[in-house]
């Protein structure tokens, strides 16, 4: 075995990156403090073709170096838009046909191995790294998403939670090449 080259990796350019079919996919950020966790979610909305995402309130916003690190070009692929709050961005999307899932542990939540995405354009919502989706926001949404956690911890980075819920919406049509 050995590792593969940038080269044999077959990466998309810039180019083909915005021109390529992207899944009905987009991804809200309510609140998040951190500008490293805004670049690697970027990161991941680039490496599964999502939408696009929305920054909502004090969400830090491209161009900043701190979200650049950990970006690594997605901010130059990944479409994004900002809401002065993650209500106006949930309703906006809602009047666009989207289904709105937050993030999180709530009464009623459905755990992702048994979540089934809804037919159409589906945005999910996730929420600052100490307080989690604001409790109007969670109000406005079609339902929630619960990552199961079998440790003494129940939170993860936000980073990793839309990791881990990114990959389980997209992997059904990742198409063996």
């Amino acid at each position: 075995m050995r590792k593969l080259s940038m080269d044999e990796l077959g990466r998309k350019t810039v180019d083909e990156f915005r021109m390529a079919d992207k899944q009905p996919l987009m991804i809200v950020l309510d609140n998040i403090r951190s500008m490293h966790n805004v670049g690697s979610v970027f990161r991941t909305a680039d490496a599964f073709l999502a939408e696009g995402i929305c920054l909502c309130g004090y969400t830090p916003q491209p161009p900043h170096r701190d979200i650049h690190k950990t970006a690594l070009g997605a901010t130059e692929t990944v479409d994004w838009l900002y809401f002065a709050s993650t209500l106006e961005a949930v309703n906006a999307l809602k009047e666009k046909g989207y289904k709105v899932y937050a993030v999180e542990q709530a009464q009623g939540s459905i755990s992702l191995e048994a979540y089934t995405a809804p037919q159409g354009k589906l945005a999910v919502v996730f929420g600052n790294e100490v307080e989690g989706v604001d409790a109007a926001v969670l109000a406005q949404c079609d339902g929630c998403i619960e990552i199961p956690q079998l440790g003494m911890k129940h939170s993860l980075n936000i980073s990793v939670a839309a990791g881990i819920v990114l990959w389980e919406l997209v992997k059904g049509n990742v198409k063996n090449s």
